[in-house]
């Protein structure tokens, strides 16, 4: 929640005194930041897709309904993870254990707030959590940009080490190794990789000239930034692998 200091009320301290000791009790570290966001729990897939459609939906004129949704829920960032303050429950989620999937959705208009942003996070508990980036908020950019960035710095090193162990590091069903990226009868040796990208939904590798699409819609892979972060590590080189850098 960002902007000018609002004086806190009752019920914002009794609040906040809760999102403390839950932090505390998970050993989330230090408070970095705080924003709004608008956020909902499903208890069911039904009601996640439901969810998802909802903050997908077109109004008549165009625009994603979303864009106009208003925050409902406290987002607390800490060192090693965040929780996520909605309708009375503080959600507890860990950078390091977190499966994060990011759908991104873009009108024809050429406003930015056409765009809907939403996540689907796993808390501590395994239940999901949907957030929407909310572009009129004028925080969405900064909250998301330092989800990724954290959960990418908090579970990359275990995926170079196991790399370094010789196994294989799965992401929906696209794996890699030191030496290879693959996905069903596709394996690429990474010295031919050129580029990794991504074009209508896909990933897509560029291997000695052709480039490939690999893996299922990018939306259905758990923590795609870092899979792209391990493949830049792979194609960077084995020795900056097997270091674990």
């Amino acid at each position: 929640m960002t902007g000018p200091t609002t004086p806190r009320t009752c019920d914002d301290e009794l609040l906040l005194a809760r999102i403390s000791a839950a932090a505390g009790r998970a050993r989330l570290g230090k408070r970095l930041a705080t924003y709004a966001a608008t956020a909902y729990r499903p208890r069911t897939w039904a009601g996640l897709h439901r969810a998802i459609r909802r903050l997908s939906a077109r109004a008549p004129d165009g625009r994603y309904r979303a864009a106009g949704a208003h925050p409902n829920a406290r987002l607390d960032l800490y060192e090693g993870g965040m929780t996520v303050a909605v309708k009375g429950r503080i959600h507890i989620v860990r950078y390091d254990t977190t499966a994060v999937f990011r759908r991104s959705r873009r009108s024809r208009g050429p406003s930015p707030f056409d765009t809907a942003l939403i996540h689907l996070l796993t808390d501590v508990e395994r239940k999901r959590l949907v957030l929407h980036a909310n572009p009129e908020g004028g925080d969405a950019e900064a909250w998301q940009h330092e989800l990724r960035r954290a959960v990418t710095r908090a579970q990359l090193p275990a995926a170079l080490a196991a790399l370094h162990r010789g196994e294989r590091v799965f992401f929906a069903g696209i794996w890699l190794t030191t030496e290879h990226i693959g996905f069903r009868d596709l394996c690429l040796p990474w010295p031919q990789v050129q580029r990794i990208g991504m074009s209508g939904g896909f990933l897509t590798v560029t291997a000695g000239g052709r480039r490939h699409r690999i893996g299922p819609e990018v939306s259905t892979i758990p923590n795609v930034f870092v899979l792209r972060a391990l493949a830049e590590c792979c194609r960077a080189g084995g020795s900056g692998v097997a270091d674990g850098g």
